[in-house]
């Protein structure tokens, strides 16, 4: 995992993250006010504890497009776009947000992957002229709101986010303030349905249960492992889980704790990923509910009671489901 620490911890009010997210800014004395920075299209979120990989040679848009679910021929310079890397039954194994600049094609992943996913991509050039690298050390994430990129709006929230020299982040900073903390980011992209991976999702999530249908897989494309799987879930049958935004009670000043069973009774029927406190909803979680439970039902985690508001369609099978 990368060990550089933010630069912008030293700035006023700072708080730093933790667990995985250490390194930067929870927060900068009012997670609320930033979040309503960010919702009025300013500011920007320091991400710079992400880790980031570069892809540079003439067959690296034709070979990720034949490695990943994304489609990269004829990708337009600095268009973002998600990708995944899936086992060949189906399983999300990695998942990369970047975009070609012409002469590499630059992506990030979640903080402690990229030595992971820079040793699978190596692993696959076999002949072709590539070469992967992790260049975390020299790149910094950030993700800063523009006009028309929200979350599943279309699906340009990967849009708004920015690839910044490390070394100018402080000065970066200076030209992009406010500085808002990850909890703000956190409640924007949590009420926006856009999981992270290995905290929304685990070792057996396929694409088409996390909402990554469009997003981050595209359907019009040539074979790529684990496309089997998507292609049948997606046309034939329906997903077995379900990703979902609770709204949880709000009178105890607490989250659940990431990985936290989901019960309707006394029955496990998913986990919870990542939760926040948003300043419109109230505390907010994103989970892994087994399709067929109830969109009405109510769900309790932690001792909190929650209520869904569906994200993936537990019925989008059915929708394009060929005529007999």
């Amino acid at each position: 995992m990368s060990d550089h620490r933010s630069p912008l911890l030293e700035l006023p009010g700072a708080v730093s993250g933790d667990g995985i997210d250490a390194g930067v800014a929870a927060h900068y004395g009012s997670f609320n006010l930033e979040q309503r920075t960010l919702e009025s299209g300013e500011g920007f979120v320091d991400l710079s504890h992400r880790e980031v990989i570069r892809v540079e040679g003439p067959d690296r848009l034709t070979w990720l497009h034949s490695l990943t679910s994304q489609h990269f021929l004829e990708l337009p310079p600095k268009r973002w776009i998600g990708a995944l890397v899936l086992s060949p039954q189906g399983h999300v194994e990695h998942a990369f947000f970047g975009y070609d600049d012409g002469e590499a094609f630059l992506a990030h992943t979640e903080p402690g992957q990229a030595a992971a996913l820079v040793a699978f991509l190596d692993r696959m050039r076999f002949m072709m002229r590539v070469e992967v690298t992790e260049v975390t050390g020299d790149l910094a994430v950030t993700w800063r709101p523009k006009p028309g990129a929200e979350a599943r709006g279309g699906h340009d929230f990967y849009a708004n986010y920015e690839l910044v020299p490390r070394d100018q982040l402080t000065t970066y900073a200076e030209a992009a303030g406010p500085a808002c903390g990850l909890w703000a980011f956190e409640a924007l992209r949590i009420a926006g349905g856009e999981p992270r991976l290995g905290l929304d999702t685990d070792q057996r999530t396929i694409p088409n249960e996390a909402g990554w249908i469009g997003p981050a897989v595209h359907l019009d494309k040539g074979c790529y492992r684990g496309q089997e799987t998507v292609a049948r879930v997606h046309t034939l049958g329906r997903p077995p889980r379900r990703l979902t935004l609770l709204h949880l009670d709000g009178s105890e000043n607490r989250l659940p704790a990431v990985g936290a069973a989901l019960t309707q009774g006394e029955k496990v029927v998913g986990f919870v990923g990542t939760s926040a406190r948003h300043h419109e909803l109230g505390p907010i979680a994103l989970a892994m509910v087994k399709r067929n439970v109830p969109l009405d039902a109510q769900l309790e985690v932690d001792g909190l009671t929650a209520a869904q508001e569906v994200l993936v369609d537990p019925e989008v099978g059915l929708h394009v489901r060929p005529l007999r």
